[in-house]
């Protein structure tokens, strides 16, 4: 019942913030300055032309009457008419989600396999000169921003060393006969090891990006928990028993001391999406932050607003996802 009680009242704080978002974004983005329909005439457009595509977009009207007149097409599945691409915002949008999904779920694969390896070196090696150096690698990762590795791999990997793609998704000459948009999913699934490669040759990189600032974040916080848990009486009791600090940290200490990392990776995975939009444009991947700074850039507001609501909808499921979690994973929340 806390588990149902809980969902409830997220749920309904989900569908508020939701409303909230879209308030703020549909008004915010209408006061800046620039006007969306000169960018798609031609220098010689006449004031009717002007005025024909204002009421085509709904532009003619207060902007209390568009804010309704969207609401009620979003309620209806309908967000809009891209101003910039003369299509669907919502194809457009759900066309290039999948890409950023797999790229932000990458770099958390790599944030959290990193992050553990020297959370559990930290651990073991604690009280020695190393612990010292992995403290200041992870120092180190988390005082440079996402950006900055991106253009230090471009520079050494893409130029230097040119091992990896510093740009797109796949490469041109591939051809793709896939169903979904998701394309690492399913060359996984159709065990297609050339595209795959050539996927993750792509990806690589922006992921690392996104994922060591991460990695650094979860390494520290997770070798404080297992720090803390080595000195508690049971891990004392499995030494006496002679079995090997190894054993110990792994079987003994770890399982009780990542429920708080993984919340935080729960509650990080959205900032990670989030940090996409700046490395997709670095390294000109075809995912959804790549299009929000082309719709910013030419003033696309029906597409404008649906990626934003679109990655408020993703955050509010997150934090959601990792609310019920860890209400499922500690048992005074979950029997409370």
């Amino acid at each position: 019942m806390p588990i149902l009680k809980t969902l409830f009242v997220r749920i309904c704080s989900i569908l508020v913030t939701l409303v909230g978002v879209a308030i703020i974004v549909f008004v915010v983005i209408r006061v800046v300055p620039g006007n969306p329909i000169s960018m798609m005439l031609p220098p010689g457009a006449t004031e009717d032309d002007i005025l024909r595509l204002k009421i085509h977009y709904g532009l003619d009207k207060s902007i209390f009457q568009q804010f309704f007149i969207w609401l009620n097409g979003v309620l209806h599945g309908d967000f809009g008419t891209s101003i910039s691409l003369r299509q669907p915002v919502l194809s457009l949008v759900l066309g290039r989600l999948p890409a950023t999904l797999e790229l932000s779920i990458m770099a958390l694969i790599i944030a959290c396999g990193i992050g553990l390896i020297l959370a559990l070196l930290g651990t073991k090696l604690r009280g020695k000169k190393a612990e010292g150096l992995i403290d200041g690698l992870n120092g180190m990762a988390m005082s440079v921003p996402d950006f900055l590795w991106g253009l230090l791999f471009i520079l050494l990997f893409g130029v230097i060393w040119p091992i990896f793609h510093i740009s797109g998704r796949i490469s041109p000459s591939i051809d793709l006969d896939f169903s979904t948009q998701f394309y690492l999913f399913e060359s996984i699934v159709r065990l297609d090891l050339k595209v795959f490669n050539d996927l993750v040759a792509h990806m690589l990189m922006p992921a690392l990006a996104l994922g060591i600032p991460l990695a650094a974040i979860i390494s520290q916080l997770l070798k404080q928990s297992l720090k803390e848990t080595m000195h508690l009486d049971y891990v004392t009791l499995s030494r006496t028993k002679g079995y090997s600090e190894t054993y110990v940290i792994l079987r003994e200490a770890l399982p009780n001391a990542i429920l708080p990392t993984l919340t935080l990776v729960g509650v990080q995975f959205t900032f990670l999406i989030g940090g996409t939009v700046i490395i997709e444009r670095l390294f000109s991947y075809e995912g959804l932050g790549n299009m929000a700074i082309d719709a910013v850039i030419n003033r696309d507001l029906p597409l404008i607003q649906g990626i934003v609501i679109l990655f408020a909808l993703i955050f509010a499921i997150i934090n959601l996802i990792v609310d019920l979690t860890y209400s499922l994973l500690n048992p005074k929340l979950r029997n409370g």
